[in-house]
């Protein structure tokens, strides 16, 4: 790759020993190393504000409508237990943070009207996270547009602001809200259906305001507020406030570039109507259908409180099914704002409205899309059709793109801002998920920039269930195939080089599209939910582990991605998972510490501390006496915890699907990295390096590679509380054997064998059991750290290929091993299927692979 610029691309200064630099297809450091960052949201708790979970209706108007009184503070993680859960994530080989934010959080009080609480307090996290040297990045965050939309995201007023009365959205079914299903009247959000918040999307709150907010000038010109249009009056506020933001983060004077590298873009832009081609039917990209699905014109004629007849849909073990017909009856509530509640257009929350924007009808009417009198469609294609400024630079017989008409230039907008606020700023540019990005270039992009991309496996995430079956989505959604068959993959092997694939067409996006930079999965995970909730009763994790692994690994190969998982929740629960619209996809628990320990452990009460656990909801928990210092156990299985809320078996106590997401993986790389491979049930990690002649000047620094003691413990039952009860399950009273103790070896051609202790109870408990092969150089290990640091020759000129094989010595953790194997499918031969079962399997499968473009769930 050559040597590493000594100045900013974007300012001209030098740049100091901490930048990260972005100007090549890795990272990479000031030394010349390759730095890959892995790392993991946090948290999904930002989307609510602090005693407001997703399901609760209880104070959800009242705060927003009239006290006002809401606070965000606190709600990525508490300060005063930040430390544990950043000691965790650390130890977990962690060593990037997608920091969620949201606009409310900012601006929740009115427009102009900033928490500055949140945003110190946004400022000490920050501290924290840095003194634990995480590098973060920030995530203006939103799924649906806003929580009375029912997503995140957008402060309340912004609804008002669109003309619309987000307390008649339920019944008009403008949105579904999980604290309002089924009705306002009577809720139960206990019984509010998998993933049918992500149909939002195609609603009719959604669909207008995300199409006002991009495009409101070509398409809403009557909608006037303060003297400009909605688009300008929306995209304004959201600017300013993510200012405000930067400007904390900046005058902080310790966290720009050593901590917080760059921002996000505007988290999973969707398009709302534009594009859609026919108002009258289902467009091709609403493939997630649950619940009363209307039409777009449907949809118009529910928010004027009409009554009618939908389709109705639910998941099936195939993904989303017709399930006949519904009625919907809104006895004349419609979804618009009443002109009562602006006299004179006078707002209370402090703006003045158009009179040519007139309340109480529907907006789209207004601009000739239907007439409401005689409930006929006009303009069926209106969205579809270009309009005002790009209709004049390219023609209105075009159709729209938003990408490249509307996204891009919001884009540029936010990105000009950032810059003034962080001038060094990493754009993580967040393009429509799964589409093809426009081309991005511009004065904006700077040379500091990577692509920010999604992936999710919809078909688990709609079926709550690890499939033996799935299907490229990505190739399906952009015609790769003649035939929707084609693209359905059988078998675990198959499902795995697909993902691989898929990825690796979303890194070849970013080359394509934006240039030589990384790129970054800044969401990929899956749901622990699965099999109606069996691990929570067994504790046994293997199919998630499977799940999980398969998205993981799609990032490993030659791809070499960078990632951030979705997600981290402090305050997760087996009942409500991560408390907001049902979804429950984070690697931690507290419930599960608890379940794993007795009540009265140290495990137990952290997790009661860090998660504010109900424990009459917790089965199976019984106490076994008192804490202790020792880790010896009972004659009865049960486990005497550490007394050391720090101590590796506590930090890994309530994970989920551990050894799929704590995975060894090249930090800092003399080189590039071409491959990586990890085999969770042999333990087997390689490791390739193409290393030019130019890369690193300096002959003395080494390749770091992460290696998880969870994965290659001496001593694996201090590791973790699972694997103490299974082995004393299984083998009561026997000790776990290890290779005698040896010295690492070090010889150029080397192979050697670094062990902890010969038996279970002698040694250290973060003592690692390695073997390790080599094709040239030594290597030298940092249990403490969990690193093994690989020193090899540089060539005098061109470039060669190193290689690196390690694995535990004893083969896998035999738990992780027994988990794998036990949660495998019969082998199936794809000749044994008939071509008309494929075809089902195809159709069924296009909706599932058709949920990550519908939502790509956030």
């Amino acid at each position: 790759m050559g040597p590493v610029p000594t100045t900013s691309p974007v300012t001209g200064k030098p740049v100091p020993a901490h930048w990260v630099h972005s100007s090549s297809a890795h990272f990479r450091l000031t030394d010349g190393r390759t730095l890959l960052l892995r790392g993991i949201n946090l948290s999904s708790s930002a989307k609510t504000p602090r005693g407001q979970p997703g399901y609760q209706l209880d104070g959800f108007w009242e705060g927003a409508r009239e006290e006002r009184d809401v606070s965000f503070v606190g709600r990525i993680l508490e300060l005063d237990e930040a430390d544990e859960h950043l000691e965790r994530l650390k130890r977990w080989g962690f060593n990037c943070l997608r920091i969620v934010t949201t606009w409310e959080a900012i601006e929740h009080a009115g427009p102009g009207k900033y928490d500055q609480a949140y945003l110190d307090y946004v400022v000490e996290l920050l501290r924290k996270c840095k003194q634990f040297g995480f590098r973060c990045y920030i995530d203006p965050h939103q799924d649906l547009w806003s929580r009375f939309s029912g997503g995140s995201g957008a402060p309340y007023w912004t609804l008002l602001a669109c003309g619309l009365e987000p307390q008649n959205f339920t019944r008009t079914r403008a949105a579904v809200i999980e604290s309002e299903w089924p009705d306002a009247a009577s809720p139960d959000p206990a019984a509010f259906p998998p993933m049918i918040w992500a149909t939002n999307y195609q609603r009719l709150a959604c669909s207008t305001i995300f199409t006002m907010f991009f495009a409101g000038r070509d398409y809403a010109p009557k909608c006037i507020i303060d003297g400009i249009n909605v688009q300008d009056f929306l995209q304004s506020h959201y600017l300013a406030a993510m200012r405000q933001l930067g400007e904390a983060i900046s005058a902080a004077g310790d966290l720009l570039d050593e901590c917080v590298i760059g921002w996000d873009s505007l988290n999973e832009p969707n398009p709302g109507f534009l594009g859609t081609a026919d108002l009258d039917k289902h467009s091709k990209e609403s493939v997630l259908r649950v619940g009363p699905t209307p039409t777009g014109f449907e949809a118009l004629r529910l928010g004027m409180g009409d009554k009618l007849t939908v389709e109705n849909w639910k998941s099936g073990p195939l993904g989303p099914a017709r399930d006949g017909s519904v009625t919907v009856d809104p006895q004349g509530t419609v979804a618009w704002l009443s002109p009562d509640a602006e006299p004179d257009g006078k707002s209370p929350w402090g703006w003045t409205r158009d009179p040519g924007w007139k309340l109480g009808t529907c907006i789209w009417a207004q601009h000739g899309v239907w007439d409401v009198e005689s409930r006929t469609l006009l303009r069926p294609g209106y969205f579809d059709e270009c309009h005002g400024a790009v209709a004049a630079a390219s023609g209105p017989e075009r159709e729209v793109d938003f990408g490249a008409d509307y996204w891009l230039p919001h884009w540029r907008s936010y990105a000009r801002m950032v810059r003034e606020v962080h001038p060094e700023a990493i754009h993580f540019i967040h393009s429509p998920v799964f589409q093809i990005p426009p081309t991005i270039a511009g004065p904006e992009v700077g040379n500091r920039a990577a692509h920010s991309s999604h992936f999710y496996d919809g078909l688990t995430l709609v079926t709550k269930h690890w499939n033996w079956f799935n299907a490229d989505a990505i190739g399906i959604l952009r015609g790769k195939y003649a035939s929707i068959v084609l693209g359905v993959k059988v078998g675990e092997s198959a499902i795995r080089r697909c993902m691989r694939s898929q990825l690796g067409v979303l890194r070849q996006d970013c080359f394509d599209k934006l240039g030589q930079y990384p790129t970054m999965m800044g969401e990929i995970g899956i749901p622990y939910d699965l099999d109606k909730k069996k691990a929570y009763e067994d504790g046994n994790y293997a199919t998630q582990v499977r799940a999980l692994d398969a998205s993981l690994n799609a990032c490993d190969g030659a791809n070499v991605l960078n990632y951030t998982v979705w997600c981290y929740c402090p305050d997760n629960s087996h009942k409500w998972g991560d408390k907001w619209n049902g979804e429950d996809l984070s690697v931690w628990s507290p419930d599960d510490a608890v379940q794993m320990a007795s009540s009265q452990t140290t495990a137990a009460r952290r997790a009661r501390q860090l998660g504010n656990v109900n424990h009459d909801q917790v089965k199976g928990i019984h106490a076994k006496g008192s804490t202790s210092s020792s880790t010896s156990e009972g004659d009865s299985g049960t486990v005497t915890p550490v007394d050391d809320p720090l101590h590796p078996i506590n930090l890994n106590d309530g994970a989920r699907a551990l050894p799929a997401f704590v995975r060894p993986f090249p930090v800092k790389t003399v080189g590039t990295p071409t491959s990586i491979d990890f085999e969770i049930k042999s333990s087997k990690f390689k490791l390739e390096v193409r290393v030019d002649a130019d890369d690193v000047a300096d002959p003395d620094l080494a390749t770091e590679i992460y290696i998880p003691l969870a994965q290659y413990a001496a001593h694996p039952q201090k590791v973790s509380y699972h694997v103490r009860a299974a082995a004393k399950m299984h083998h009561p009273g026997s000790k776990i054997k290890h290779p005698k103790s040896g010295d690492v070896q070090l010889a150029l051609d080397g192979e050697g064998e670094v062990d902890g202790s010969e038996g279970e109870q002698d040694g250290a408990p973060h003592d690692l059991a390695l073997k390790v092969k080599l094709s040239t150089g030594r290597y030298e290990l940092d249990h403490e750290n969990q690193t093994l640091k690989w020193y090899y020759p540089r060539p005098t000129s061109g470039s060669v290929v190193v290689k690196l094989e390690l694995e535990r010595v004893g083969g896998a953790v035999p738990l992780w091993k027994a988990q794998w194997l036990r949660s495998g499918w019969e082998r199936m031969e794809e000749k044994n299927w008939q071509g008309n079962t494929c075809a089902l399997l195809g159709v069924s499968l296009l909706g599932a692979a058709g949920v990550a473009t519908a939502f790509m769930r956030s």
